[in-house]
């Protein structure tokens, strides 16, 4: 990385990548070092006796790999109110809800406010990196779609909600200092409402009225981009309307929208009437780039699952990059792409080792026939000592008082900067249909989604969605999957 060529900001940021990646194994020593001894007295770590030690031998020895059954009575006990440190000599803020279900219902993680401020460090290393590659991103903004969703609360009275959510509703978020880098058309108040409708207007709206200053276009996932863009295309009328009046919809009831509003819409007519031109006819090939004409790429994650997307981004963009700047769960926030502007088949994430302890199971040697039974292991890998080309589970334990903890991610390793290793996701372990003895993964129904879809190319539409499952009532039993289609011409 050009260091030498960044402000001095940006070269702090980039020079912390470069120390923690060339001391990877010592700072992955003294982050162990760091969790054990600050979890040493709660009821988790004692059960195992490790007696305050905090080398990894004795700490591999002692504790066992676990899953999410195995904590969840212990989760359980913290979610109904009992404040004693059960797995973290830190008082549990809140929970962090897991995409991931466990018997049907949402995996909570529990995190400490800490833990927050560890997140915004990564947040931080994002931009100088992506600056690497495209510069003068500090002269323009964001339009990212943005936004909450549902928290609940346990009966102890902690908050539930998903990892966003808890980051755009914390303080570091709403008082962030101003970083020329990290502007955004959306205002905080469209981010923070709770009404999807109003958000998405509100943030839609926003980012018409600076598509000038635009610089960049995404959302969270690709679904998430997608999504936008159909809302724009069944709501550019009104949109347009309020930008010619100046006046706000009266759909918009959010008070704190409304009065954040009085300050960014005036009467354009002009614009107005160029939204009208753009979005009333049938072709939207390119239409990211006809309406925000600055865009350099999009910020999306379009690995894994999201992967589908692809050929519609290219339509909507016509081909802009599409970065995937990050690798997060609600466990752990595990690392970034130094290489952002790649092809989306090269992303490759490399995990910062001062955010947990990680460790790493051969995926051809998985532990157990079931996901869900604790195991002793010594043989686990640290994150200095994997091999090129070889696949593992990832495991991570956290300040947060997560230890040995399956993420149920297979990551395959593709390289290395100074001595971390660079990842890329290959799937989600033990998402599969079955069918007898025959299994098939994510991975595999995916490639089967993007080889089919290819017949479609003449028909101009693509697949915009797709679910399965595997029929047993016929003989022989099959795999049946759904297709939504997306015409690549809106009528």
């Amino acid at each position: 990385m050009a260091i030498a060529n960044c402000d001095d900001k940006n070269a702090k940021a980039l020079q912390f990548i470069e120390d923690m990646t060339q001391n990877t194994d010592s700072v992955q020593k003294r982050v162990l070092a760091e969790i054990l001894s600050q979890n040493a007295k709660t009821e988790y770590l004692k059960r195992f006796e490790l007696n305050a030690a905090t080398d990894r031998d004795t700490f591999k020895s002692k504790v066992p790999v676990v899953s999410y059954d195995d904590l969840k009575h212990d989760i359980q006990r913290i979610a109904n109110g009992d404040r004693s440190p059960i797995l973290c000599a830190h008082p549990i803020s809140e929970f962090l809800t897991s995409s991931g279900t466990s018997a049907g219902e949402r995996k909570l993680m529990p995190t400490i406010r800490q833990e927050m401020d560890r997140r915004q460090l990564l947040y931080s290393l994002l931009m100088p990196v992506m600056n690497q590659y495209v510069p003068d991103l500090d002269k323009g903004k964001a339009l990212l779609f943005l936004f909450i969703k549902a928290e609940t609360k346990t009966p102890s009275g902690l908050v539930a909600r998903p990892v966003l959510t808890s980051l755009y509703k914390s303080d570091q978020f709403k008082n962030r200092p101003y970083d020329p880098f990290n502007v955004y058309t959306s205002p905080d108040e469209a981010i923070l409402c709770p009404d999807s409708f109003q958000s998405m207007y509100t943030q839609m709206l926003c980012g018409l009225i600076m598509r000038h200053q635009v610089l960049r276009v995404g959302a969270v996932f690709a679904s998430g981009l997608l999504r936008a863009i159909r809302f724009l295309q069944l709501n550019w009328a009104e949109l347009a309307h309020d930008i010619s009046t100046g006046t706000l919809n009266p759909k918009i009831s959010d008070l704190a929208i409304k009065q954040r509003m009085t300050q960014i819409l005036t009467p354009n007519p002009e614009l107005a009437d160029f939204i009208v031109k753009e979005c009333s006819g049938e072709n939207w090939d390119r239409i990211i780039t006809r309406i925000w004409p600055n865009t350099k790429y999009l910020d999306v994650i379009v690995t894994g699952a999201m992967a589908q997307y692809i050929p519609t981004l290219d339509y909507y963009s016509g081909g802009l990059p599409k970065a995937c700047t990050m690798y997060a769960s609600s466990e752990c926030y595990f690392g970034l792409n130094l290489n952002p502007i790649c092809t989306p088949s090269d992303v490759s994430y490399t995990i910062m080792p001062n955010m947990g302890y990680f460790e790493f199971l051969p995926h051809e040697e998985d532990l157990s026939s079931s996901s869900s039974s604790s195991t002793l292991s010594r043989d686990s890998l640290d994150l200095a000592d994997l091999e090129l080309g070889k696949s593992y589970e990832l495991i991570v334990t956290t300040y947060s008082g997560l230890c040995r903890y399956r993420v149920g991610d297979i990551l395959q390793v593709t390289g290395f900067h100074n001595t971390a290793p660079h990842f890329s996701f290959v799937r989600r372990k033990n998402v599969l249909l079955s069918i007898d003895s025959d299994k098939t993964d994510e991975a595999e129904l995916q490639n089967a989604v993007e080889n089919a879809s290819v017949l479609l190319r003449e028909f101009k539409t693509s697949v915009a969605e797709y679910t399965s499952f595997a029929d047993t009532k016929s003989i022989p039993g099959h795999y049946v999957i759904y297709w939504e289609h997306l015409s690549l011409f809106f009528l």
